[in-house]
């Protein structure tokens, strides 16, 4: 029997643990690695090369949603199976926006995920039966897979770094340091992103890497 190899990423320790042991019960699936920000997501699928990535989506250093994007683009063979907390349309759309095999729902049953694991490995797509309906209308109203929505233009890959450590609540020499950047490096980020979205302030900011999807609503963030 051929093993479907399977990459976890999630930040939660005890999640990766219960899903390992549920999915390798199965017998034809192996786990292969895991990852517990979406940055370590894309260089484990680099060197492990899994048939799937089991991906959340509110992950530090950089959020699964742009995890995704740099996973297929770098790596096309991959398929990606969001597993999230949250059924906003906005998280949905942008999973199809960016090529994401399947969006499944925490709530999901181990029979289920199997399933979706099995099916998106054969190159089909595979939602929750709860956001099933809800994905055709999504995908006519995002005919370019692949493109973040745009204002004035999409943020860069990078710059969607900076935004999600911002609207976190890290301060400049903090990003600075997470990304291994200069201070005055991430100050021009932040201007850019200002100038590029047409918003003034870091509360203008948090409020659009949520509404994008690049943070989850549910986090905390300190706005100044």
């Amino acid at each position: 029997m051929q093993q479907i190899t399977v990459l976890l990423a999630d930040d939660h320790m005890i999640v990766r643990e219960g899903l390992r042991a549920l999915l390798e019960a199965e017998g034809d699936i192996e786990v292969v690695g895991e990852a517990e920000t979406g940055r370590q997501a894309i260089q484990l699928v680099k060197r492990l090369r899994p048939a799937v990535v089991l991906m959340d989506i509110a992950m530090p250093l950089l959020n699964g949603l742009e995890a995704t994007r740099r996973i297929l683009k770098a790596v096309p063979a991959t398929r990606v199976l969001i597993l999230s907390a949250h059924s906003d349309d906005e998280y949905i759309r942008q999973a199809v926006l960016l090529g994401a095999a399947g969006y499944l729902i925490k709530q999901t049953s181990a029979d289920l995920l199997s399933r979706a694991i099995r099916e998106v490995q054969k190159g089909n797509t595979f939602f929750s039966p709860s956001i099933a309906n809800r994905v055709h209308s999504l995908y006519q109203e995002s005919p370019d897979q692949g493109r973040l929505p745009k204002k004035n233009g999409a943020p860069s890959s990078r710059e969607v770094e900076v935004l999600q450590l911002i609207a976190e609540g890290k301060a400049n020499k903090q990003v600075a340091a997470d990304l291994g950047i200069s201070i005055k490096t991430v100050e021009k980020h932040r201007q850019h992103l200002m100038r590029k979205l047409d918003l003034h302030d870091t509360a203008g900011l948090t409020r659009y890497a949520i509404a994008a999807g690049i943070i989850e609503s549910r986090v905390q963030v300190t706005i100044i």
